[in-house]
């Protein structure tokens, strides 16, 4: 993470020296100016991120730095330093465009604060202009694919972007790629120049996940050193991703069901109500219904939630599209990791399309990744894939009432073996008695034949 470098400016060679040591111990790194000509100077050699700057100059004014610092990089954030009886030149220093002003003498824990709470709403917003220069940019992000379940799927996005629904629920298996869906559907509407914010409610323990969505005031509970604004407050306008959102605890569906309700709130600790306009975008790989039936997800939170439900196919019901994928991932890791991939080989991706992805789309990005580290070849090949891929994806051989037919291209007859052993496993649900006898073998005899292919440490 960048340290943050702050600027402090001020004729007193005390409060300099103080104020240096104070903030070093924070983790900034600080430089100082006793004029306004040295800080003019030190602001375009150091660039820094904020500066401390006192009304009260020889030379230069406080007030005349300040916009010099603000046609140089509007910005750089300016925080005045004042005596008491310079308020009204503090109030004028506001209106140029400095972020607050503090009084002499003032509290060093408060100033810490202040200086903390004015970096984080510039990374904020540096965020957000981010965001919105890659969107007219890139547009919204691709989504690959030509098979009939991608096409269906992007007719439905298409009207969701263009309408005005405030809440959307997207469900399928880990690995979909249901926040990729959600910032299409952000970044093809017209919330597009508006923050998208995610956020993973299984990640954020519960506790904080309250303050997290809608803020909290000072003091509002031991940590709260500091007002804070929630999640749905600073993405008005925009869309809010709620990822995971069948782990929400109870309480908090209760809270989330009376937001929705109609766009307003309370933060933490505050008496003030806040109405905001956000389109919430939920996403889940749990079957909510089944957990409205065990009583751990609130039936009229779902109902308010799927105004609009998206159900993403898994791979393996979109075949066609593994392919496409993975030439798109090997594209992309040619350009990160410098090299010269330029296909698939046959075999490799007649495995690849045989295999059933239980990790869906991470799990071939992954799988991609992995390749294109570890390969030095101009095609993606058989051996730079995992070996379970090899392994599930083997032709099963053809049975004829008592035989087995071989394929007229022959077949690796230690792949069949093992892959009859696993399946053996897998339809006992891994009892090894009964799985041998599928086999006419012995338990030793299978026993080492599940060690000779790992599935027995």
């Amino acid at each position: 993470m960048k340290t943050s470098k702050l600027l402090v400016v001020d004729d007193e060679h005390l409060i300099r020296w103080s104020l240096e040591q104070n903030l070093k111990k924070q983790g900034y790194e600080v430089v100082t100016a006793g004029t306004g000509e040295d800080a003019m100077r030190l602001v375009r050699e150091e660039q820094p991120d904020l500066v401390l700057l006192d009304i009260q100059l020889p030379g230069i004014s406080g007030i005349d730095v300040l916009e010099k610092i603000k046609e140089h990089d509007d910005q750089i954030i300016v925080i005045m330093v004042t005596a008491n009886s310079g308020l009204e030149n503090a109030v004028n220093a506001m209106r140029l465009g400095a972020y607050d002003y503090i009084s002499k003498p003032f509290n060093l824990d408060e100033l810490a604060i202040t200086v903390k709470k004015a970096l984080e709403t510039s990374d904020l917003k540096q965020e957000v202009i981010r965001l919105r220069t890659e969107t007219k940019k890139n547009g919204p992000p691709n989504i690959i694919g030509e098979s009939r379940q991608i096409k269906s799927l992007m007719a439905v996005l298409e009207k969701v972007a263009r309408s005005e629904a405030s809440s959307v629920l997207v469900q399928g298996e880990s690995g979909t790629g249901k926040e990729l869906v959600a910032k299409w559907v952000h970044y093809s509407s017209n919330r597009a120049e508006k923050p998208f914010i995610a956020i993973n409610c299984a990640a954020v323990p519960a506790a904080l996940l309250e303050s997290e969505l809608f803020g909290h005031e000072k003091g509002a509970f031991t940590d709260a050193k500091a007002t804070k604004k929630g999640l749905f407050e600073i993405a008005d306008g925009g869309t809010v991703f709620l990822d995971e959102i069948g782990d929400m605890e109870m309480g908090m569906q209760a809270k989330l069901l009376r937001f929705l309700e109609d766009r307003s709130f309370r933060r933490i600790g505050g008496s003030r109500v806040f109405s905001v306009d956000v389109r919430i975008i939920s996403a889940t790989n749990k079957e909510l219904l089944k957990a409205i039936e065990e009583k751990s997800f609130r039936n009229d939170l779902y109902y308010r939630l799927q105004v609009i439900p998206i159900f993403l196919p898994s791979l393996r019901e979109r075949k066609d599209d593994i392919l496409p994928l993975a030439t798109h991932f090997i594209e992309g890791y040619n350009r990160d990791f410098n090299k010269k991939v330029r296909g698939i080989d046959e075999i490799a991706g007649k495995m690849m399309t045989e295999y059933n992805w239980p990790g869906n789309v991470r799990e071939l990005k992954n799988v991609i990744e992995r390749a294109i580290i570890l390969g030095n070849d101009d095609s993606l090949l058989l051996e730079h894939l995992p070996m379970e891929i090899m392994a599930k994806a083997t032709p099963q051989p053809v049975v004829s009432t008592s035989v087995f037919c071989l394929p007229p291209e022959g077949i690796d007859i230690e792949e069949v073996e093992k892959e009859l052993i696993r399946q053996a496993l897998e339809t006992t649900e891994w009892n090894q008695s009964k799985a041998a006898k599928k086999l006419n073998l012995g338990v030793d005899a299978f026993r080492y034949r599940m060690k000779k292919f790992g599935y027995l440490k």
